[in-house]
């Protein structure tokens, strides 16, 4: 199984990007999917999360500017981020998980000027 997350990039405060999470090698659809992001000198963190059926949950620091979606016949799943702030700057991973299974993408930056 791979998770592959791409969509990060340089963007100015008050901009959007759209991070992208495709699987490959599972029943994508058995999988929750969380979003995680790491600042430097920072902690790990839940942005966003969706179950395997479409129930979402999102950090108090992100709620209102990012919805994280998926489509289960394309294996992706999507964090569209709104109204970006400086603070938002970090490696963003995803995250499927059923049960005790659990696997990680590779990171991709997101970078937001001032």
């Amino acid at each position: 199984v791979q998770l592959q997350a791409f969509g990060g990039g340089l963007v100015q405060a008050g901009g959007s990007l759209r991070l992208s999470c495709v699987a490959s090698g599972t029943i994508f659809s058995f999988y929750s999917v969380g979003w995680y992001r790491q600042a430097p000198g920072k902690q790990r963190e839940l942005v966003a999360s969706i179950s395997n059926g479409g129930s979402t949950s999102y950090a108090e620091f992100v709620k209102g500017r990012f919805t994280i979606s998926r489509d289960n016949a394309e294996r992706t799943v999507y964090l569209q981020m709104n109204s970006l702030k400086p603070e938002d700057t970090a490696v963003y991973y995803c995250k499927a998980s059923l049960a005790s299974i659990v696997y990680w993408g590779q990171g991709t930056q997101v970078t937001v000027s001032s």
